[in-house]
């Protein structure tokens, strides 16, 4: 079945990828892990991980029901460079819970008709109500590097975008949602690495998009762009938490036992959801570009 992305991966990494980036992915010889920085250099066992995410999964029930019964409302902002994982933690959580109460909000291009509203507006509307959880995949944050990167967005309203949406969190928090909002950090070598076997694969080739592909040799922008949007919206009331994702695994259970750890939930057992590795799952300071 050809697909319309077939070997747009491959030429990038036969032609255009950095030397460095290329040497690691041809190495016969390099770890589970290729980034040199991330603290360890082979990924979790599946063994270690199933336990773990099994304890967590019946966390996330015991979470969901008081949720429910308690009526506050949660949301949860999944952000990061394509590939980083955000749609594999989204389902490690909601794999066992009700949709009826925790939703998944997903995004396409705005509408004529959402072009022409406040930049938020189109995501207002999807803000959790009382009794349920919404986790967003991708975000409000999409101008601050998407389409700041790929100039769909001029630089003005990205600069007034960052400057005011620090208020608007403050505000859904002050008015009672618990806001939370994660930062799926991955590698450049990992990121291409999951691109090619998006491209092999023909169950996975819809991840694929011009987006991807053309997003490829802009990694610089989007560490410009990144960087300034955690300098802008990092805030007390909703700070970001930034996960290094070149281990999937290490990085969906991090991220499920901080969401647990938010919240003082009934029946809740700290020896479950055990303890978050501070090397994986932090504040911007362990984002490394």
């Amino acid at each position: 079945m050809k697909l319309p992305f077939d070997g747009a991966i491959s030429a990038y990494l036969n032609d255009d990828a950095p030397n460095s980036v290329r040497d690691v992915l041809l190495d016969p010889n390099a770890s589970s892990v290729l980034d040199k920085s991330y603290p360890y250099r082979a990924k979790m066992s599946k063994k270690a991980y199933r336990k773990a995410i099994a304890a967590l999964h019946v966390e996330l029930v015991k979470f969901q029901s008081w949720v429910q019964s308690s009526g506050v409302r949660v949301a949860l902002v999944f952000e990061g460079r394509d590939a980083a994982g955000k749609g594999g933690s989204i389902k490690a959580i909601t794999e066992n819970l009700n949709p009826r109460v925790t939703r998944v909000v997903a995004w396409s291009k705005p509408t004529e008709k959402e072009q022409g509203e406040w930049y938020v507006q189109r995501y207002i509307s999807h803000l959790p109500t009382a009794g349920n959880i919404t986790l967003f995949a991708r975000s409000w944050y999409n101008r601050s590097v998407v389409e700041r990167v790929f100039g769909f967005s001029s630089e003005q309203q990205v600069r007034d975008f960052n400057a005011q949406v620090p208020d608007f969190e403050r505000m859904l928090v002050e008015d009672g949602l618990h806001l939370v909002k994660f930062w799926l950090n991955v590698s450049r070598a990992e990121q291409l690495k999951r691109f090619l076997k998006r491209e092999s694969d023909p169950l996975k080739q819809w991840k694929l998009s011009s987006i991807d592909v053309k997003g490829l040799a802009l990694w610089e922008g989007y560490s410009a762009s990144i960087r300034d949007m955690f300098e802008a919206t990092d805030h007390a009331a909703a700070p970001w938490v930034v996960v290094r994702s070149d281990d999937k695994k290490r990085a969906r259970l991090a991220i499920i036992r901080h969401i647990l750890e938010q919240f003082d939930y009934d029946y809740k057992d700290h020896k479950a959801i055990g303890d978050i590795d501070p090397l994986i799952l932090a504040g911007p300071d362990i984002w490394n570009g």
